[in-house]
């Protein structure tokens, strides 16, 4: 990674940033179908929300959010184009470090593709479910889940 990586509450402002985002993850990672349900999503200025920022420029952003002692990974992604560069990574953590600090919480858990679930995997996950095609032709769901006291930052 070239430049250091700077993560930060999402705000109103990042919306065309975040939505670019997601168009170039279309149609590998994403369905054009989703970007209505994330642009919604975005316009309620979700809590838990953040953007990572390289250079001034927001290259990626997540969220999560908690429910019955379980948190779940919501819309995270990342430029393209920067994919492998440690800013995935760099998201996670910060996510997951802001969910140790929330408390209450024993589990993570994500729904993603087969496309993304080595980057998880790798980090601790382990995968619950799958349906092939579930999320669309040619991605599958993945059902993934991290237990906290488990998983070493």
């Amino acid at each position: 990674m070239s430049a250091a990586v700077r993560i930060r509450a999402y705000a109103p402002a990042d919306l065309s940033a975040c939505l670019a985002l997601f168009d170039g993850n279309v149609p590998r990672y994403f369905t054009i179908s989703e970007r209505s349900e994330f642009e919604d999503f975005l316009r309620a200025g979700p809590p838990g929300y953040v953007v990572a920022e390289r250079d001034g420029r927001v290259v990626a952003c997540g969220g999560w959010y908690a429910r019955d002692g379980e948190a779940r990974l919501c819309w995270g992604l990342a430029q393209r184009e920067l994919h492998g560069q440690g800013i995935g990574r760099a998201l996670l953590d910060a996510r997951l470090q802001a969910i140790r600090e929330a408390g209450g919480v024993s589990a993570v858990s994500i729904t993603t593709s087969q496309l993304s679930e080595g980057f998880f995997v790798k980090r601790g996950f382990e995968v619950t479910e799958r349906e092939v095609d579930g999320l669309a032709p040619g991605l599958d769901r993945v059902e993934a889940r991290l237990m906290l006291q488990e998983h070493r930052a």
